[in-house]
């Protein structure tokens, strides 16, 4: 070291002059660092929701480079591909455009090539583990709205088509009564949902072919003692009863497939409309989805609770229907409640029609099996993401969150996401965060009890031909208005 002190040789004055750097403003520099070389601010939105240690580029292998397409940038590309309105690849590619001539870099391809295939890298096992990760980060931050301080998990089931390609048709068939090259791969999903905050806890996928209730066994380890399961006719099953009986998880459920137990038949009366029954054990025959030796094992009756629902609200397709649970004690769990909590069931469809409709999950984009299950993943990441600004912008606002509506949290989501990438400050950022939640909570959805509107669509669709064969093989005709396509 060169001595530039003529009295003091052992001090050197220009290091004397400068302070030391903290730890934070190391850390502060580090961050400034990786923001310049990511193409998406949402993680500043989200914070420890979506875990970074998934996010950060491996030892070796695949994303062991540092590329602009790396794991972190490729993750939330995904991300904002599904929240965007377009949803194409090339609108990920654009954004890295406009991001690297933002920041006085090389201006990459405008193939999707690259990005497509970086997102072929990311690991299916990851992406689950994010999402896990949500679910149980959503379930701490909403649990003290439950209902009887007890989770109620909601099931259902719903279907999404994909482009039909071999390999999708492989994995999910389309049905027979479709002809060859004219149908799309159908698949089947089962999920369960937080009622309470939305949440979706975990979900299976399957083809047509596999039923919801088949769909559902496979998810019992989601389910904790103490949890309620609700769900429709479709689960309405004497093994899964006593199987979730003996997880310490009640049901509740409409009845199907026996007829309803008369006053003069039940155990007891509870009330009016308001039974304690019993179930006896079902015959054996080779239908059941379930082995012999499992059916041997079923006790020869069940108690439960059958309350009749009687529907007053005009223009319902039933008068009444009978619901059937395990919650037998009248003095804790009234029949109004139980019925009330029940017609809240109707929520988990309007959570799929949040994924489906408003984020654009109906019709897959993947032409592979493994990239359909990295997007259905993807589109739950993202759902569970908004999920929780809607939670906390409840929260503040002192707001249900089942009131705030989803498209107006995802437009505003959309507009806010640029604002963060021209702010570095903290607190700038902490002020666009709470100017976002704000703008969320201000967005009510009116509460119109026994609102009925008819599912019947007013714009005509385009005349087109209908396709009755394979694409090659069809010939378009003069008229299309009138007159179908013939086939060569």
């Amino acid at each position: 070291m060169k001595n530039t002190t003529l009295y003091l040789p052992g001090f050197h004055l220009p290091t004397l002059r400068r302070k030391p750097r903290s730890g934070a403003q190391k850390l502060a520099d580090e961050r400034r660092r990786i923001r310049r070389h990511t193409i998406s601010q949402l993680g500043e939105c989200f914070g420890s929701f979506i875990p970074t240690q998934e996010l950060g580029n491996e030892s070796q292998g695949d994303f062991s480079r540092r590329r602009i397409f790396s794991k972190e940038n490729t993750f939330w590309g995904f991300f904002t591909q599904v929240l965007d309105a377009d949803g194409g690849c090339q609108e990920v590619v654009r954004k890295v455009q406009a991001f690297a001539a933002s920041r006085s870099m090389p201006m990459p391809s405008a193939s999707t090539s690259a990005y497509c295939q970086a997102r072929n890298k990311l690991n299916e096992g990851g992406l689950k583990r994010i999402l896990k990760h949500t679910s149980e980060q959503l379930q701490q931050r909403g649990r003290h709205g439950r209902w009887k301080d007890r989770r109620v998990v909601v099931v259902d089931g719903t279907g999404v088509s994909m482009p039909d390609t071999p390999d999708n048709q492989e994995e999910w068939p389309q049905p027979g009564s479709q002809k060859p090259g004219c149908g799309f791969p159908q698949a089947r999903i089962c999920a369960c949902f937080c009622l309470q905050t939305g949440a979706l806890l975990s979900y299976r996928v399957g083809s047509y072919r596999n039923g919801e209730l088949t769909l559902l066994r496979q998810q019992w380890d989601e389910f904790k003692p103490g949890d309620i399961m609700m769900g429709d006719k479709g689960f309405c099953s004497y093994y899964d009863v006593w199987k979730f009986q003996e997880k310490g998880v009640d049901t509740v459920m409409t009845l199907a497939r026996r007829t309803p137990v008369e006053a003069g038949e039940a155990t007891k009366v509870l009330g009016p409309d308001d039974l304690l029954i019993t179930w006896p054990k079902p015959a054996w025959n080779k239908n059941l989805r379930y082995s012999h030796d499992e059916w041997r094992s079923l006790p020869e009756q069940l108690s439960l609770r059958q309350i009749k629902v009687t529907i007053t609200a005009p223009g319902m397709r039933s008068d009444c229907f009978y619901l059937v649970t395990t919650l037998t004690d009248a003095s804790r769990y009234a029949a109004s409640e139980l019925a009330d909590l029940y017609f809240q069931r109707w929520d988990v469809e309007l959570f799929f029609r949040d994924i489906k409709t408003t984020l654009g999950m109906e019709v897959l984009r993947c032409r592979s099996p493994a990239m359909v299950k990295n997007e259905i993943l993807m589109y739950f990441i993202a759902y569970n993401a908004i999920r929780l600004l809607i939670v906390e912008a409840a929260a503040e606002a002192g707001h249900v969150a089942r009131r705030l509506s989803f498209k107006g949290s995802v437009q505003a989501l959309r507009q806010w996401e640029p604002q963060f990438s021209n702010e570095s400050d903290p607190r700038a950022q902490r002020r666009l965060m709470d100017g976002l939640r704000s703008s969320i909570a201000g967005h009510l959805v009116p509460h119109r009890p026994g609102r009925r509107e008819p599912r019947c669509v007013k714009r005509r669709p385009k005349p087109f031909a209908l396709l009755t064969a394979p694409r090659y093989q069809m010939i378009e005709i003069p008229h299309r208005s009138r007159y179908r396509a013939n086939v060569a």
